[in-house]
């Protein structure tokens, strides 16, 4: 074997002849730049001690990233950081602290990392232009952090479908649905989108339509279902319930609730006081009327 030899340079000879010679000239440019091809020609004669240093080096940096990262998890833990923020700020922690321990064990090895990190710079440039639309979505993704229009555990509609949000990630928000699915949401879609957030508010207002026989007296069902309502440990009395006749149909008169209740128990709520009305009609001997028609007949002859 001739020991004179470059390997690099006949790595290069040979890719220039299957290739050309401008990818040839585009690697000699980046060993040349970088240093690498010092680095591959030591590496042929590494001695057993420098060997062992750079084992130890690589074995320090991943110690030190390890236990960085746990400690960021710690701190999210255990801190009033927004939960919404906790997965960007792992993602973010885990690419700089890994970048960091490549650009140490590089330097060890002799690479010029200045030149190194502009060779990078220009490849990220080309990557970027290639993955716009993930681009897209992590702008997106700070855009939902910073401006904070829901956070997770808020239920939310948006961009036609609906859920609890389990995760917002650099790329997509994660919505959980009452039925146990998982809907991934491009970030770039759900900042574009209009969202109604169920949860931004501590009180909501149950609205119910109740339809009642019209042989049923006005002030008695208005005062059975104000019996209701009040005795409904849930619901708040102030604002003051709201409980009036409010339409007159063909079959039937429409009596409209409106109780106001804390954001976690609207649904329980809105299910008592349809059970509850249901039964105080019954004993109250107030009838639930359905659409129908009365005909008369004329007994008499034209």
């Amino acid at each position: 074997m001739d020991t004179g030899s470059n390997p690099v340079s006949e790595v290069l000879t040979d890719v220039a002849e299957g290739t050309g010679s401008s990818v040839s000239d585009a690697l000699s440019e980046v060993v040349e730049t970088t240093g690498l091809g010092d680095i591959l020609k030591s590496m042929t004669g590494m001695t057993l001690p420098r060997l062992l240093s750079l084992v130890v080096l690589v074995v320090v940096c991943v110690l030190v990233v390890k236990c960085f990262l746990r400690l960021v998890d710690r701190i999210l833990q255990k801190g009033r950081i927004e939960r919404s923020l906790h997965s960007f700020i792992r993602t973010t922690a885990r690419i700089l602290s890994w970048g960091l321990a490549v650009l140490i064990v590089a330097s060890s090895l002799g690479v010029d990392v200045t030149s190194l990190i502009a060779v990078l710079s220009v490849a990220g440039l080309a990557i970027s232009l290639a993955v716009q639309d993930s681009l897209s979505n992590l702008a997106s993704g700070i855009q939902l952090l910073v401006a904070q229009p829901f956070k997770v555990g808020d239920y939310i509609e948006a961009s036609g479908v609906s859920g609890t949000v389990a995760e917002i990630t650099m790329v997509h928000t994660k919505l959980q649905t009452i039925d146990n699915k998982l809907i991934y949401v491009p970030n770039s879609e759900m900042a574009d989108a209009k969202i109604v957030n169920y949860n931004a508010q501590e009180r909501r207002r149950v609205d119910l339509v109740i339809g009642a026989s019209y042989d049923a007296p006005t002030r008695h069902v208005i005062d059975t279902i104000r019996r209701v309502v009040e005795a409904h440990p849930k619901s708040l009395k102030d604002p003051e319930p709201f409980v009036r006749m409010t339409a007159l149909e063909a079959s039937w008169v429409n009596y409209t609730i409106r109780v106001w209740c804390e954001t976690a128990d609207y649904w329980d709520l809105y299910y008592d006081l349809l059970e509850q009305v249901r039964d105080a009609f019954e004993a109250a001997g107030i009838e639930l009327t359905y659409p129908h028609l009365n005909v008369h007949m004329d007994s008499k002859k034209g």
